[in-house]
């Protein structure tokens, strides 16, 4: 469902699973009721796999950050490549000064 690098999993993911699972519910009263419940087979197979999908994410969303966590981890890892970058000019600062003894 995401391309993002980092999984997350909010609040508005969990509203779209809901939605996800009660059309469902909706679909298959509804091919019930015209009396179609068998002959949807495929239909009702794809709709159950997203949404069997979609929740397995659900579940296993303790292992996703959260997007306060996310947010924090990309500044950090900012901060992180800043320092790395600021050290390596550092390095390179007036490379055609050689100490004497050279």
């Amino acid at each position: 469902m995401s391309d993002e690098k980092e999984e997350v999993y909010g609040p508005e993911r969990a509203q779209r699973l809901v939605a996800m699972l009660r059309a469902l519910a909706e679909r298959i009263q509804a091919l019930d009721r015209a009396g179609q419940l068998l002959d949807r087979g495929l239909e009702l197979q794809k709709l159950m796999g997203n949404a069997r999908s979609e929740l397995f994410h659900y579940e296993v969303r303790l292992t996703y950050d959260t997007p306060e966590i996310a947010e924090s981890r990309r500044i950090v890892e900012e901060a992180e490549r800043r320092a790395r970058d600021a050290a390596d000019d550092e390095e390179d600062e007036e490379p055609w000064r050689r100490s004497r003894d050279e």
